[in-house]
């Protein structure tokens, strides 16, 4: 259970993500008001996840999916360069 909580805390690291890039400077309440529950939800369940697994480990994983997660939509969706420079 604690890996599922894991990953899902990283899948909603990606909405606060992409919620913060339409904020435009914090100035729209919608973008921004998702953005900043998703935070919350997200840091909520990884630290749920904490109880059962190494912080080290959960960590990795959860910064991993959502950095991941975050580019391959960037690159896919919203037309980010995916050129090697870029992806360094």
């Amino acid at each position: 259970m604690a890996w599922t909580l894991l990953i899902l805390a990283g899948l909603i690291e990606i909405v606060m993500a992409l919620a913060l890039k339409h904020t435009d400077g914090w100035t729209r309440p919608w973008p921004t008001a998702l953005g900043i529950g998703a935070a919350l939800a997200s840091i909520f369940l990884l630290s749920v996840a904490l109880r059962h697994l190494p912080v080290g480990t959960a960590y990795a994983v959860w910064t991993g999916v959502g950095a991941i997660g975050v580019t391959l939509i960037g690159i896919v969706f919203l037309g980010e360069s995916a050129t090697r420079r870029a992806l360094r």
